[in-house]
């Protein structure tokens, strides 16, 4: 080993520590202001969570999966071909994701998640006439409104409780199925950005990059939230932009990721920061052919929903409005500005902010081949750190915009599922060392908390 690697190792660790410290700084501080004056509106600071140590079903499985990743991974994920890898890359995130929610048991951690107050599945009723509920949606949206909508769905267009809503229509309704769906459609969310990785910095950082995806702990809020669903469609959206220019179909490819990110502004105001993301993926393809296309898929979805009588604008306004009529009004920013850096810690794991430090190490040199001049990024490492840090910028962006003031271990799912990407930097003779921290952790949080989403 060269002394440049025991360097890079050595600073590997101590990015790793500085994030623990940043934790265990935003826990003890936010445990001072939440006693003081209950400001946070959180039980365990910087998580929405209580403490509850805890066993259940999915334990023995959660462990099982870990080891067999932690083993098997690196070597099944050099040798499978590419699409078995992609297939069992979305399996394994899968049987991860259900595993640890399992944890809590099936009522509690699947089937009871999409049923609280705050929930989509409280007001599927009042879909029953679509037509007036989409024209009437932005007047139900403040606090004050009459029959206003609960937290989740007046923070959101309606796209999201629309898919509810359609699952209801179907023969799929209740909090079961609701669950299942987030679980099987969040988790595909691994298979999209391998397909994204892969068309852009290559296969072999792809295949690299495939066991962290699968064992990361933002697998504790995939399972069952609704905003890991709204990670996959939005990651889907940017793999179909990466494969724009290299399928048979690039047409096909643009129309539907534009449809796709359609859809994503519909589901979640703040999703519109994907577009940072999607700027990164068309740099690098240097083209923008797709844009035209990817415009109209766009815009199609925007045509749909106002003709049907929702304006997003309008109800992003009220959402403002609404958001601070609760507990946003109070929740110090001041905390929750770097408070919500340790969420994000704790949802991506060690390992990712190793590899973000070996992303960010490597910054300088690859804006340099950014630069128009340079011509096309040859290096496959380089056109990885810009995907990457494009979503930590995106991330970046959402946080100082001061609308996801707590609660971003699950709202920030979108930007933090490209960022384990980034583990493909990592020595390969510590990838088994590093997704063992990335499982200890996640184990650890779904066994000692009970989160609240």
């Amino acid at each position: 080993m060269t002394s440049e690697e025991r360097a890079g190792r050595r600073l590997d660790l101590v990015a790793a520590a500085a994030a623990a410290l940043l934790v265990v700084a935003a826990a003890v501080v936010g445990t001072v202001i939440e006693r003081a004056n209950g400001s946070l509106h959180v039980n365990w600071p910087p998580l929405y969570a209580s403490w509850s140590p805890h066993l259940g079903p999915g334990t023995p499985a959660a462990v099982v999966i870990a080891v067999l990743v932690i083993v098997h991974g690196p070597p099944l994920a050099a040798r499978l071909p590419w699409r078995r890898l992609v297939v069992l890359g979305w399996a394994g995130s899968l049987a991860w994701t259900g595993a640890l929610a399992m944890i809590d048991g099936w009522r509690t951690g699947i089937a009871g998640r999409l049923t609280t107050a705050y929930e989509y599945l409280t007001v599927i009723d009042r879909f029953d006439d679509l037509g007036p509920a989409l024209r009437d949606f932005t007047h139900h949206i403040l606090n004050n409104a009459p029959d206003h909508w609960p937290a989740h769905v007046a923070g959101h267009p309606p796209a999201a409780v629309l898919t509810f809503v359609g699952l209801d229509r179907i023969g799929l309704g209740g909090g079961g199925w609701a669950g299942l769906w987030c679980l099987i459609v969040g988790t595909s969310a691994v298979a999209a950005v391998l397909i994204t990785v892969r068309a852009l910095a290559g296969e072999p950082l792809a295949r690299r990059a495939a066991p962290f995806l699968v064992l990361v702990p933002s697998a504790v809020w995939v399972g069952t939230s609704a905003d890991g669903y709204f990670a996959a469609v939005a990651a889907w959206s940017l793999a179909l932009l990466a494969l724009a220019r290299r399928t048979r179909h690039p047409a096909a490819a643009a129309l539907a990721s534009g449809l796709l990110f359609g859809l994503t502004c519909y589901l979640s105001y703040g999703l519109t920061l994907i577009a940072l993301i999607a700027a990164a993926v068309l740099w690098l393809t240097r083209t923008v052919r797709p844009l035209p296309l990817v415009a109209a898929g766009a815009a199609a979805v925007a045509v749909a929903f106002t003709l049907a009588g929702f304006s997003w604008w309008e109800g992003y306004l009220l959402l403002v409005e609404r958001y601070y009529q609760g507990a946003a009004a109070v929740r110090p920013y001041a905390y929750w500005v770097w408070g919500n850096l340790a969420c994000t810690v704790l949802i991506i794991g060690p390992a990712t902010v190793a590899a973000l430090r070996r992303a960010l190490a490597a910054a300088p040199a690859a804006g340099r081949a950014l630069r128009p001049s340079a011509g096309p990024l040859r290096d496959p490492a380089d056109r990885l750190v810009v995907l990457v840090l494009a979503a930590l910028f995106a991330l970046l962006v959402a946080d100082l915009s001061g609308m996801s003031k707590a609660e971003t271990e699950r709202i920030w799912l979108p930007f933090a599922a490209w960022l384990p990407a980034a583990c493909a930097l990592l020595p390969a003779t510590r990838r088994r060392a590093w997704l063992t921290a990335q499982a200890v952790l996640a184990l650890l949080l779904n066994h000692l908390l009970h989160t609240g989403w």
